[in-house]
């Protein structure tokens, strides 16, 4: 069978009982092996999601932040040695002065989180009290966690956090003199030719851009409505999550850095690397890079490199298999959207490509 022939009725059905809204795309170098768009973009008016619509990444938006801050190191502004909170003139933080551009990068700072996901904190409950729409430049996060705790020292551990790359934001705006938004949109999507691609506004009207929604149940399962997320993050991406994207797009962002066209060969090969050694996955090490996040089997071998992202009426993920040189992308405006989905597919090119 195809994956058109799997896949097709496999998204169907899950489409039709409320368990995925989006666009898959499935590609082979320059070649497309599958797409399909499923689901309705705004619920509101019946509006069927289509290939064109954007989609917010959430944290793959993190990619984008990695690769400026590494286009920056290239151009000697920056050293992945750099004392961040010096570099930055921070003050009256528990933020350590030695956390460096590579800790943030990695995930290996230490820093407490705004929200701590590995602990079970919600993001959206940072706004019960406090507006969302009050944060809307990089430096409005800095007081939801300049004075919070570390979890351990710079370099001695591995804790995904989010606001780290909300500081890489601020080391970006100080050595380029210009805002996070407007550096990614010349740097990455221009040079890219991501001519979809933009930070939009949740609280702006805005063409073929995927509204989020996440089904609300009664005690039995059943959908009793849909519940949208416009009060459960800022209103406009950041540096750690939010910019919108096509797949298509996200797709020629990839090839893009693949191919050199983003960073040079000696970064570009640091990128695609893995850097520290974080969890056992499945049958893998899982391993943090800048951004990206490795699979590795048994012999040392990277079997697939990733970045999800995932927010209320958000999922997202880029999947790249390097011996095939297949790319998987899942965008969806559900939280929990593409999560199985993306292990149906790893098995079915596992079945077809032998990978």
């Amino acid at each position: 069978m195809t994956l058109a022939q799997t896949l097709n009725p496999y998204f169907q059905e899950r489409t039709a009982r409320h368990q995925f809204s989006g666009i898959i795309s499935i590609t082979q170098g320059a070649d497309a092996l599958y797409s399909g768009a499923f689901g309705y973009a705004n619920r509101d008016w019946n509006i069927e999601n289509a290939l064109n619509v954007r989609f917010d990444t959430a944290s793959i938006t993190k990619l984008f932040t990695a690769v400026a801050t590494l286009q920056l190191i290239e151009q000697g502004r920056l050293t992945f040695d750099t004392r961040v909170i010096p570099f930055l003139g921070l003050g009256d933080t528990t933020i350590s002065p030695d956390v460096t551009v590579f800790h943030l990068l990695t995930h290996t700072s230490g820093i407490g989180d705004d929200a701590d996901e590995e602990a079970g904190e919600s993001y959206e409950a940072l706004f019960v009290h406090k507006p969302n729409y009050s944060i809307q430049t990089t430096a409005d996060f800095l007081p939801q966690f300049m004075h919070k705790p570390a979890n351990f020292p710079p370099g001695q551990g591995c804790r995904y956090c989010n606001v780290s790359y909300v500081l890489l934001g601020l080391v970006i705006e100080k050595v380029t003199g210009i805002p996070y938004r407007d550096y990614v949109r010349q740097q990455i999507f221009a040079r890219a030719g991501m001519t979809d691609s933009d930070f939009f506004r949740m609280d702006r009207s805005h063409e073929r851009v995927a509204a989020g929604y996440d089904p609300l149940l009664d005690d039995a399962r059943r959908l009793i409505g849909w519940k949208k997320n416009i009060y459960s993050y800022p209103p406009i991406g950041s540096p750690d999550g939010g910019a919108h994207v096509t797949s298509a797009d996200l797709n020629r962002f990839l090839r893009a850095v693949q191919a050199g066209q983003l960073l040079g060969e000696a970064m570009t090969r640091d990128f695609l690397s893995p850097k520290v050694s974080y969890a056992p996955r499945r049958e893998w090490t899982l391993w943090i890079g800048y951004g990206l996040e490795f699979f590795v089997d048994a012999a040392g071998t990277v079997a697939f490199y990733e970045k999800e992202g995932i927010n209320p009426g958000v999922s997202a993920v880029l999947r790249h298999y390097p011996a095939s040189d297949i790319t998987v992308i899942l965008l969806s405006n559900m939280m929990d959207g593409v999560w199985e989905p993306i292990w149906k597919i790893h098995e079915l090119l596992q079945v077809n490509t032998a990978i």
